[in-house]
This record gives structure tokens, sequence and C-alpha cells, in this order.
């Protein structure tokens, strides 16, 4: 049974973007991909986002997609939301995904923008339409235009909204403006899916956050929103500075490959990456460690 949720929080406050673990020959780590999931939920997390940008989802096949949805809801799904990837710049291939996701047993689906095709706004809305129309899980649309190529425009996201499944967005798109005018105008729950972003995103009507630092300071973020949504803006401004370091230093360079030094550091499931994408440098882990104690994380 899925958590409860409600239309403000439909997915939680704090998620985190998984990363995806493998063995160290290179295979998908389900047993590993159980033990993350229990510790980012225990560590404050009330939802995980799997099979996305920070779960390699490029280069995972749609038969490991499935086994790890299963995996990871078999571990936490009664304490957190299981949201599921399944955007691809081909729509048939991402409905085709979004049914594999809801059998599986995911409580809901993030799709992203299509990458690469560049295609209207027109296309994004019939794009994600025809997916949020193929099962009966909600939708998390992904608004990241530097990795897609394209934006979702204000009125494409108003009109999504409408949708009686499409019930919230992940923002990456850097722009404040833009979210507060959607955010006005919609009934979208909006996440921040840029976390030097996440209090200014709050600012301007966000419900939570979808991380990538969530692997390593979940609880800081549950405690910043806290603070932020009981009015106590000083707090979660001290907070939100506290862990600028840890913000910087995970993006440094490309985010899983930061995120899993960083479980790597702590002992925790991560294993190698796949190429394209190689693993840190002995000079970028001395790094990412000075970053994360100058943020307060514990290795």
């Amino acid at each position: 049974m899925a958590p409860t949720s409600t239309p403000q929080t439909p997915f939680g406050r704090v998620l985190t973007a998984m990363v995806t673990p493998f063995t160290a020959d290179g295979r998908l780590d389900l047993d590993g991909a159980q033990r993350l999931a229990t510790h980012l939920v225990d560590s404050g997390n009330d939802g995980l986002v799997v099979n996305g940008t920070t779960g390699e989802s490029p280069t995972t096949s749609d038969t490991e997609k499935a086994q790890l949805v299963r995996a990871v809801v078999e571990a936490v799904g009664d304490r957190a939301h299981v949201v599921a990837g399944v955007g691809t710049n081909d729509t048939h291939h991402s409905v085709e995904l979004a049914r594999q996701a809801e059998a599986a047993g995911a409580h809901g689906l993030l799709v992203v923008t299509p990458y690469y095709s560049k295609p209207p706004q027109e296309g994004l809305y019939r794009h994600t339409v025809e997916i949020a129309d193929a099962t009966g899980l909600p939708v998390m649309l992904y608004d990241i235009p530097g990795r897609s190529g394209v934006a979702l425009g204000h009125e494409t996201l108003v009109r999504l909204g409408e949708h009686p499944r499409i019930v919230a967005n992940k923002d990456a798109k850097g722009d404040l403006g833009a979210a507060a005018w959607a955010i006005a105008r919609s009934d979208l729950a909006w996440y921040s899916g840029d976390d030097i972003l996440n209090l200014p995103l709050l600012s301007v009507g966000a419900v939570g956050v979808v991380s990538v630092v969530g692997h390593v300071v979940a609880g800081e973020l549950r405690a910043m929103i806290e603070a932020y949504l009981s009015g106590d803006v000083a707090k979660a401004t001290a907070i939100h500075q506290g862990l600028l370091p840890v913000f910087s230093g995970m993006f440094r360079t490309q985010g899983v490959i930061l995120a899993k030094a960083a479980l790597g550091l702590q002992g925790l499931p991560a294993g190698p990456l796949r190429l394209p994408l190689i693993g840190a440098t002995p000079e970028e882990i001395a790094q990412l460690k000075k970053d994360l104690a100058a943020g307060g994380v514990d290795l």
C-alpha cells in the first residue's frame, strides 16, 4: 500500500533521486538497491525516484528498470512514495515504460521533457498526455531544459496541470519568475529539482524537493522545509546556508558520479558507473570529502 498523500504533497516532501547500485562487474545490484532505499527512508526521505537520470536510466535496460522498481517497492513501498522515471524522447516507448512501472508497483511516474528532439510545445503536451492516459498513476513532470534542450512553457504547464493525473512538476529550469507564474496559475504541486534553489523555490510556492544531495543530507532538507513552513525563515535560511558546501560539492562534476562517490565514502551500496559516465578521480574524492565535511556530513 502506498503511503498517504495529499493534493498539496502528492509524493511527500523530501524525495531523493536515487542512484542505481551496480555490482563490481557492472550488473544490477538489487540487494544493494534495497539496502540503500531503506537507508534513505530511515534518513528522512518520504519518497524516492528510481530510474531517473541520477539512476543512470539511459544505460539500464527496460528489464532492469522493472526489477529495480519491484525491489525498491518491496523494501520501502509501505513507508515512502516510489516514483519511477519513465520519460524518453520516444512517446511509444515512454508509454510502455509507464505501464511496466505500474505493473511493477510504482506509486507514481516521473516524465522528463523529451530530450534531443526539441519538439514544439504542442508536441510536449501531447507526449505527456499520452503517457498520463496510459496508466492510473499520478504523474510528476520534469522540466529540465539544460539536459533536454527544450523547456515546458507557462501555458503548457497550466494545460498539463488540468489533466486529472498530472499532479506535480519537478522544476530544474532555474527560473524563479517562471516558477512563480506557473505555480500561481495551476494546481500543480511544485518540487525543486535543483538543490541550490531548494529554499528560493519554497519561497514562491514549492512544496518539497527532488534532491541529489538527499543521499547524504535528507534530514537537514526536511528540517529546512519544516522550519520554513512553520514560519521560521531565519532557521530555514541558516540550514540552507550551512548546506551550501554540499550543494556545490556534489555537483563539481556530473551529479551521479559524486553521489556514488559520497555513498562509497559512507560504506553504502553504490558501485561503479556505466559508460559514458566514469568514476570520480582520487582528486575529486579528496575535494568531495572537504566539501561534505564543510557541510557537516559525517563520513
